[in-house]
C-alpha cells in the first residue's frame, strides 16, 4: 500500500498528468510523469503515484489483483523520484498475466526514461 501522502485521488491532478505529463508506454504498463513548473504547487512527503487499471485488463478481481501488484512495483519510486514529481500508471490487458518482477522492471524503465525527457526539455 502507498502512504496516503503518496497517492494521486483528485480528479484535476490525474487529468493535469495526463495531459501535460511525459508518456512512455512499455508492453503492459504506460506511464505518465509530470514535475509541475508551478510555485504554487506544494507536496508534502513526497512523490504522488495514481493507477488507472481498465474494464480491458478484466473483471474486478483481476483488476484490484493488478492494482495491488503495481502499488507493490510503484513503492521503489517513492525514494527514487524527486518529491514534486507525479506519476499516473495505466494497466493494460497484458499486465493481468504479468508477474509482478517483470511489471515492477518495466515500470521503473519507464519512469526512468519519462525522467530523462524531462531532464532533456528543461
Amino acid at each position: 500500500m502507498l502512504a496516503p501522502p503518496n497517492r494521486i485521488t483528485r480528479r484535476s491532478d490525474f487529468t493535469r498528468t495526463l495531459k501535460n505529463g511525459v508518456r512512455v508506454g512499455r508492453r503492459d504498463v504506460v506511464a505518465h510523469v509530470l514535475v509541475p513548473e508551478s510555485p504554487d504547487f506544494v507536496t508534502h512527503g513526497g512523490p504522488r503515484i495514481g493507477l488507472i487499471v481498465g474494464k480491458s485488463v478484466g473483471n474486478s478481481v483481476v483488476r484490484h489483483a493488478v492494482a495491488r501488484r503495481l502499488r507493490a512495483a510503484a513503492r521503489p519510486l517513492v525514494e527514487r523520484c524527486d518529491p514534486s514529481t507525479m506519476v499516473v500508471v495505466r494497466a493494460l490487458p497484458g499486465s493481468a498475466t504479468c508477474p509482478e518482477p517483470e511489471l515492477e522492471r518495466q515500470l521503473t524503465a519507464a519512469v526512468a526514461k519519462a525522467e530523462r525527457r524531462l531532464e532533456s526539455t528543461v
